[in-house]
């Protein structure tokens, strides 16, 4: 299965609830699924989410 990748950068001063929270809202209404979390010295998170990427089957055709 292939996958599109989303990159999210969260700062600092973003603790971990408010985290968790923005998260679940991009896996219930966009689809995405966390992939990894990565945490810097600095405090801030690298987050990558996924989700199955679609066949489009015309470019340019809405669904």
């Amino acid at each position: 299965m292939s996958y599109e990748y989303a990159p999210l950068r969260l700062p600092a001063n973003v603790d971990r609830t408010s985290a968790t929270a923005q998260l679940i809202v991009q896996a219930e209404f966009a689809g995405w699924e966390l992939a990894r979390v990565q945490l810097f010295r600095d405090g801030t998170r690298q987050v990558t989410l996924r989700r199955p990427a679609r066949a489009d089957t015309a470019p340019g055709l809405s669904y």
